[in-house]
C-alpha cells in the first residue's frame, strides 16, 4: 500500500510549488511564521483551526479518514 504524505510534507510541497517563502505563506495564510516552521518540521501538537487556515490557502482542509488497523 502506498504511503500517504504527511500534512507537513503537503504544506511544504505546495508552498514550494508556489515559490513562497515560509514568511510569505505565513502572511498570506494569516498565521505566524513560527506556526509555519513548526508544521513543516512535523510538530505533532498544533492548533487544528490554524492548520486548516493554512491548508485553506491551498484549497485543502483536514478531514477524518478511516485507518487500517494492524489487527485487521
Amino acid at each position: 500500500m502506498k504511503k500517504q504524505p504527511l500534512t507537513s510534507e503537503i504544506i511544504r510541497m505546495k508552498r514550494k510549488e508556489l515559490k513562497l517563502t515560509q514568511e510569505e505563506l505565513a502572511m498570506r495564510a494569516g498565521v505566524g511564521l513560527r506556526f509555519i516552521r513548526d508544521v513543516e518540521q512535523g510538530k505533532e501538537t498544533v492548533r487544528l483551526d490554524k492548520l486548516n487556515q493554512v491548508l485553506r490557502y491551498f484549497g485543502l482542509e483536514v478531514s477524518a479518514v478511516g485507518m487500517r488497523r494492524d489487527d485487521e
